[in-house]
């Protein structure tokens, strides 16, 4: 899978962070979620909820 953050529009809420935390967190410094390790989504099955749940459509996952 590969996923993508628009940190343009990312504003920090923090939501794919809840949804899925073993692929995203959110950096204190930028005030934006990064995505730590995209080789887990595979195996954990939240990337695409996090991609839904963004409330500003930034995380965009493909397959």
């Amino acid at each position: 899978m590969n996923i993508s953050i628009d940190h343009e529009s990312c504003i920090g809420c923090g939501r794919c962070v809840e949804i899925c935390p073993a692929v995203f967190h959110l950096n204190e410094s930028l005030g934006k979620s990064e995505v730590m390790d995209q080789d887990v989504c595979d195996f954990v099955g939240c990337c695409e909820a996090a991609e839904e749940n963004c409330p500003v459509g930034a995380i965009k996952v493909k397959d």
